[in-house]
């Protein structure tokens, strides 16, 4: 994964995810996938980027 690639359509600040763009607030990925934990979410702690992989 070329992870110097910046995509600035996708601002993320997750340090440890396998696509987070080297020493940048961006994801290295050329799209994402958004995903919710309930059916009717009302509230940004109920979404999240399903794309995620840790780097670790």
């Amino acid at each position: 994964m070329n992870t110097s690639y910046v995509n600035e359509s996708i601002r993320c600040t997750v340090e440890n995810c396998k696509y987070h763009s080297d020493g940048k607030d961006y994801c290295s990925l050329g799209s994402i996938c958004v995903g919710a934990h309930k059916n009717n979410p009302t509230d940004c702690k109920c979404v999240d980027c399903k794309s995620f992989e840790s780097a670790e």
